[in-house]
């Protein structure tokens, strides 16, 4: 009787000296979906949201890292976020495994993209060259996109309810197919348009080979990097290891080798029907535009997704329109047998500098998500005048940015050593073409790097989620500026004279 007694004292003096923080708590939360309970211990109030979105920035402030119930009092500036700790070591060795692994499935890619080249499909529709930097960019606009939400998700602690984990998963993924989908068919388009407006005339079943393969590709791609994403991200989470670290790169470890043997598979089986079975060509079109209200519905179940299929198509549209620009300079480029060899190292540094920029993008969306309110930016970046500040500022994401930056030139040394081994391009590396790529490669992703930093920031400024909106803008324009960067490169090292290595004469029969 005597402690409840005290207890019912202690809630009115809490009541009383607080009347102004639970105004401003019940306002805020009057705002969203989900509702709230109240508790008091030791004169705090504490909040545990039941329901509420995937997309972080609906969130106030204070209900961020409140996944369970707490009765012991937090810090201000204690880490509530529930993202780990880390020490730079840790940080490292998080990005590097996945980094290694990535680098070396766009090493596979572009051997692969080497052989297939030849194949009778590619030398009668080159268009097809146009597909891949759009196709492949499809991990970043989706993929690494999926990765970045749902990291966020889970240092949010917002996929500790089963209910609402699955849910956010269902929701995601019948998005991402939708997306992917309406992608492919867009990029097939686009590429035909180039193509038309290079060549001044187009066939009306190249036009359908190129729309059934790019579909074909994107949806079962998807389908099956999004499945692995998902399964990534839960064994982060319960293994202790940041998800910002390391489902980005794994997204592109073997996607760009899985996407482009689609691509291959898909177009040649598709040009063996052009002739005698063209309707089948139809059929494939058909099949998967069906499937488009099925993908509206699941993902209108969750409010998450619900939000993204009405507003998250403006970054990925766009991405694919620059990817495809940078597939025009690269079709045009292998066109010239001095600049073939650009075929191989195409994928290796587009593939290595949208890598490394998804983990810095995602670093710092799931920073902002965490410590600051929608519009509200961290102390000395209002503006983004000094680029200079992404690596030169103090913070864990300014580390990382150093970090990433100092894994390029090991990192592309390590990939142009697998190239040599197993004689995947035209022309093995000379010291001056070595020397040609590790600059180009260097200045791509400090130029990235420093975009990243102040795209996010203004993304969360403006109050758009940088999870859906930055890594897609970002990796289309790492894979423009790598091929331009790739074939200004080339072009330098023929002008003077070295295309490479006289080796190129071994590769010949």
């Amino acid at each position: 009787m005597v402690v409840q007694e005290s207890q019912d004292t202690k809630l009115t003096q809490s009541d009383s000296v607080c009347p102004s923080q639970q105004n401003r708590s019940n306002t805020s939360l009057s705002q969203f979906s989900g509702s709230s309970q109240h508790f008091t211990s030791n004169e705090n109030i504490y909040y545990e949201p039941e329901e509420y979105t995937e997309t972080d920035f609906l969130l106030p402030n204070q209900l961020y890292g409140r996944s369970r119930l707490t009765r012991s009092p937090q810090p201000k500036d204690a880490n509530v976020s529930g993202a780990p700790e880390e020490s730079i070591c840790s940080m490292v060795v998080q990005i590097l495994v996945p980094f290694l692994l990535a680098g070396l499935g766009t090493v596979s890619a572009g051997m692969l993209l080497n052989i297939v080249q030849s194949w009778e499909v590619f030398q009668e529709i080159t268009e097809i060259l146009i597909l891949v930097p759009a196709v492949l960019g499809m991990k970043g606009n989706l993929e690494m996109t999926l990765a970045s939400r749902l990291s966020t998700a889970v240092n949010a602690g917002k996929m500790d309810s089963p209910r609402e984990k699955w849910m956010l998963i269902a929701g995601n993924l019948a998005l991402k197919q939708l997306q992917a989908t309406v992608l492919g068919l867009l990029a097939s388009l686009m590429a035909s348009l180039l193509g038309w407006m290079a060549e001044g005339q187009m066939p009306f079943n190249h036009i359908m080979l190129l729309c059934s393969t790019s579909v074909s590709t994107a949806f079962v791609a998807s389908l099956l990097q999004g499945i692995v994403m998902v399964g990534v991200i839960i064994g982060s989470k319960r293994i202790g290891i940041n998800p910002d670290n390391v489902a980005t790169p794994i997204a592109a470890s073997f996607g760009d080798l899985i996407t482009l043997a689609l691509l291959a598979c898909f177009s040649q089986w598709f040009y063996s029907f052009i002739e005698l079975y063209p309707y089948v060509l139809y059929l494939v079109n058909l099949s998967f535009l069906c499937l488009i209200p099925a993908w509206v519905a699941v993902s209108s179940k969750h409010p998450a997704s619900e939000i993204l299929l009405h507003t998250g198509w403006e970054p990925i549209i766009t991405a694919m329109l620059i990817s495809s620009i940078g597939g025009v300079i690269l079709d045009k480029t292998v066109l010239d047998p001095n600049l073939a060899g650009i075929i191989v190292y195409a994928p290796v540094i587009n593939g290595v500098g949208g890598n490394l920029v998804s983990i810095q993008s995602s670093r710092i969306s799931t920073h902002l998500h965490l410590k600051h309110s929608p519009g509200e930016l961290p102390v000395g970046r209002q503006s983004c005048s000094n680029p200079w500040h992404t690596f030169f500022g103090s913070g864990a994401n300014h580390r990382s940015a150093k970090i990433l930056l100092l894994l390029v030139i090991p990192g592309q040394l390590i990939f142009l050593h697998a190239i040599h081994l197993i004689k995947g391009g035209h022309t093995l590396p000379s010291p001056l073409f070595t020397i040609a790529f590790l600059f180009a490669s260097l200045i791509q992703v400090l130029i990235l790097l420093c975009m990243a930093d102040c795209l996010v920031h203004c993304l969360w400024r403006r109050g758009k989620d940088p999870d859906s909106y930055s890594i897609p803008y970002l990796t289309a324009l790492g894979d423009l500026l790598g091929t331009a960067l790739l074939s200004i490169a080339f072009l330098m090292l023929w002008c003077i004279g070295d295309s490479g290595s006289d080796v190129t004469k071994t590769d010949k029969p």
